[in-house]
């Protein structure tokens, strides 16, 4: 069968042929860039610990150790006052966990991980100098901490893990112009040094904000535009609370001119951090003498406020001289100015606090979009990561989302691949992830006003006491990954969720559809590993059994419910793994869990029930594989069966483009979505004051949008209106240069090799 084709090496498009790979699916990677990684010190990503836990399943999990690091604890903090504070595990609490983390306390210690502290009666931010200040924990929970990372580190790796696996092959130089769909495939046609025509069993544009994929399927991408913009830097200095991020919000300023504005502080390793301001609306730019103003402006603050505790003599020797934070540095971002990268620091005057010493090295500007792709999947193609959505307002992160489309869809397209698959399994892609995002970005529509309107919040926080502590505690959600703004999506409503017995269904810890509790478990082969660490192969079945990890195996696998459990299991029609389990959240013993291959929550039942259990693997994979799959229909109303559920055509077709594809005369032309919008700015980094180019982190987002759905609801709330307007322009292209094509053709045409191509 033809392999699978990945449009775009981010680290969405590699992550998914990764895990192609490992489910022994061919594909081929098509990368516009010459293949080259450009090291950027201020393009970051922060990982939630269910994408941590799915990248170091992918084999990423020692770089991530080497290059990312995990936060000791998270301050979030108001003008002076600490209000949250949460403190995170222990790497050894951390079961699969290969990212270290700072120096944590012991467990149960004033400041032990888990400390969840309310800082209402602990005083100034200076207070909060030494750990066993903090008074007891508030809550025992241990939370995980993110993992924060250089995104050019993250793409390294993922490479690296793709480079070991055979069947996989990145084309660098390949750039997308034409998309042709029959009932069997796809046929993708490239430009540049490796123009050629290729032949996809399914192609995937994880091609970003300005996807090429997306614009030939004809799928609009409505949504708002410059919903937030922040300046960055990335600079090595010593920071007060080492190895701890921060939310500063209305800090005082230097020389007591006020407060305003936000500010966050992360750590990286090797004593770097990122650190990002909220600039006001507007587009203003940023130069590079404002950007150090900013830098020496925080730094001074947070020593000044931080001095008793940061002790004396920490930043002794700050230097004397000039307070300039400029100079001309080899770590500056590609086409930064002179003032982007070099040495600052300097003692202040008589009332201007002291600017601890600090190398800077690299800036940007970021800014945030809001769009969601009306379909992501027509016939065999399907959209994932920055191609079918922008997020990143209020500290939600795009590249979470984007890998949790890479996990949702490749086991799915494994399936297709491997067995034949039906309309309803390649069509929860879409009502599963689209639906998870439109409630991320409905969430963060909904909250933007009380957190970023100055004077409608400026009412809320003088009418209800409390308000300026819960608009932070929603930020710090939304930076933590909990709440509506952050928190790892369930698909309750999945079109794969079974109809089950509510004789024989129980209720665990975890809601059905919801990401199951990374529990030990004792594998077939005596192995005890976290749950986690055995997805993405097959269902999982989960048995509850208290005291079987005391048991030798040979005596537990032949005992109780295990040998009628295995045998059920053997029977699937889907490839499933026995697990047993001490215990789980809520479950009482021998509770049985079905968990699909992405970490999702099926069913808990009670015993070995072989009926429901088959009924549970039938419908997780959409019914049965014998209806074929992704016929070119648009994928919300099925397309004409296919010829795969026996997977025989073409068994032995190699990975590679094929024999050149005749171009029918009077192929509609793509219309008028890549006209070119009159506002400026539409290019990556047009934003950018410093000449960073693509700014920092997910920020090269489109140009200026519609900003339609301005209602109560916000622009995903409701269903896209059709005068949602043109997408905005690739850069400084000519609007009318190189358009693509995107129909169906039959399979003789295909085959037939009359023509040149391009």
């Amino acid at each position: 069968m033809d392999p699978v084709i990945v449009v775009g090496a981010g680290p969405v498009g590699l992550a998914l042929a990764l895990s192609l790979a490992r489910l022994d699916v061919p594909c081929v990677v098509l990368d516009e860039a010459p293949g080259a990684i450009d090291p950027r010190p201020a393009r970051t990503v922060v990982l939630r610990p269910d994408t941590t836990a799915f990248l170091e399943r992918l084999g990423c999990g020692p770089a991530l150790a080497s290059a990312g690091t995990r936060w000791t604890a998270w301050r979030s903090v108001r003008r002076r006052r600490l209000l949250e504070r949460v403190e995170f595990g222990p790497e050894e609490l951390l079961p699969g966990s290969a990212v270290s983390s700072g120096s944590p306390g012991a467990p149960g210690a004033p400041g032990a991980p888990g400390a969840l502290v309310s800082a209402a009666s602990l005083g100034s931010l200076a207070s909060l100098g030494s750990p066993a200040s903090l008074g007891p924990s508030v809550s025992p929970a241990s939370p995980v901490s993110p993992v924060h990372v250089p995104q050019h580190a993250l793409a390294r790796a993922l490479r690296t893990a793709l480079a070991a696996q055979p069947g996989v092959r990145i084309v660098a130089g390949s750039r997308l112009d034409e998309l042709r769909q029959d009932e069997y495939g796809v046929s993708a046609h490239t430009r540049g040094a490796n123009g050629a025509w290729w032949r996809a069993s399914y192609l995937v544009g994880c091609d970003g904000p300005r996807s090429t994929v997306r614009k030939l399927l004809e799928v609009r991408f409505p949504g708002r535009t410059a919903v937030e913009r922040h300046a960055v830097a990335a600079l090595r200095t010593e920071l007060p609370w080492p190895g701890e991020a921060l939310l500063h919000r209305s800090p005082a300023r230097q020389g007591g001119g006020g407060s305003g504005g936000e500010v966050t502080a992360r750590p990286l390793p090797g004593g770097v951090w990122r650190l990002d301001w909220l600039l006001p609306p507007g587009r203003d730019l940023v130069t590079p003498d404002a950007l150090v103003a900013r830098i020496r402006d925080s730094l001074a603050v947070w020593a000044a406020e931080a001095g008793g505790w940061a002790g004396a003599g920490t930043w002794a020797g700050a230097g004397a001289g000039p307070a300039s934070g400029s100079g001309s540095s080899a770590g500056a971002g590609p086409g930064s100015s002179s003032g982007s990268g070099g040495k600052g620091g300097g003692r202040g005057g008589p009332h201007v606090p002291a600017v601890p010493p600090y190398e800077l090295l690299d800036t940007g500007v970021h800014t945030v979009h809001h769009r969601l792709a009306r379909r992501w999947r027509r016939g065999r193609a399907f959209l994932a990561g920055d191609a079918a959505h922008l997020l990143g307002a209020l500290g939600t992160q795009g590249l979470d989302e984007g890998l949790r489309d890479a996990e949702n869809l490749a086991w799915k397209l494994a399936l297709a691949w491997h067995q034949g698959a039906s309309e309803a399994l390649l069509d929860s892609y879409q009502a599963e992830r689209r639906g998870a995002v439109t409630a991320r970005l409905r969430a963060a529509d909904r909250a933007l006003p009380l957190l970023r309107d100055g004077e409608r919040g400026g009412r809320w926080r003088a009418v209800l006491p409390g308000a300026a502590r819960g608009h932070t505690a929603m930020l710090t959600d939304g930076h933590l990954g909990r709440g509506p703004l952050g928190a790892p999506p369930a698909y309750a409503r999945s079109p794969l969720a079974p109809a089950v017995d509510p004789s024989c269904a129980m209720t665990v810890g975890t809601e059905v559809g919801a990401p199951v509790a990374d529990v030990p478990v004792t594998a077939s082969d005596g192995s005890q590993v976290p749950l986690r660490t055995r997805l993405g192969r097959g269902l999982l079945v989960v048995l509850v059994a208290p005291g079987t990890g005391v048991w030798d195996r040979r005596h537990w696998k032949s005992a109780g419910l295990m040998p009628r459990l295995s045998k059920t299991v053997d029977a699937l029609p889907m490839p499933a793994e026995v697990l047993v389990a001490e215990s789980y959240p809520g479950a009482v013993a021998h509770t049985v869990l079905v968990v699909r291959p992405d970490g999702h929550l099926v069913t808990a039942m009670g015993g070995v029930r072989p009926a429901e259990l088959y009924a549970c693997a039938e419908a997780v994979r959409g019914g049965g594989g014998d209806a074929g799959s992704g016929g070119p229909g648009d994928g919300s109303k099925g397309g004409p069966a296919g010829g795969m559920g026996d997977g025989v055509r073409d068994g032995s077709r190699a990975a590679g483009p094929v024999g050149p594809v005749g171009r029918a005369e009077g192929a509609a032309a793509f219309d008028g979505v890549e006209r070119a919008r009159a506002e400026t700015g539409a290019g990556a980094g047009a934003d950018s004051g410093l000449g960073a180019g693509a700014g920092a982190g997910n920020g090269a987002g489109p140009g200026p949008g519609n900003g339609v759905g301005a209602g109560s609801e916000g622009p995903f709330a409701h269903p896209a209106r059709p005068d949602d307007g043109p997408e905005p322009a690739e850069g400084a292209a000519s609007p009318q240069a190189d358009r693509g094509t995107a129909r169906d053709v039959t399979e003789a045409e295909v085959r037939s090799g009359g023509g040149t191509g391009r």
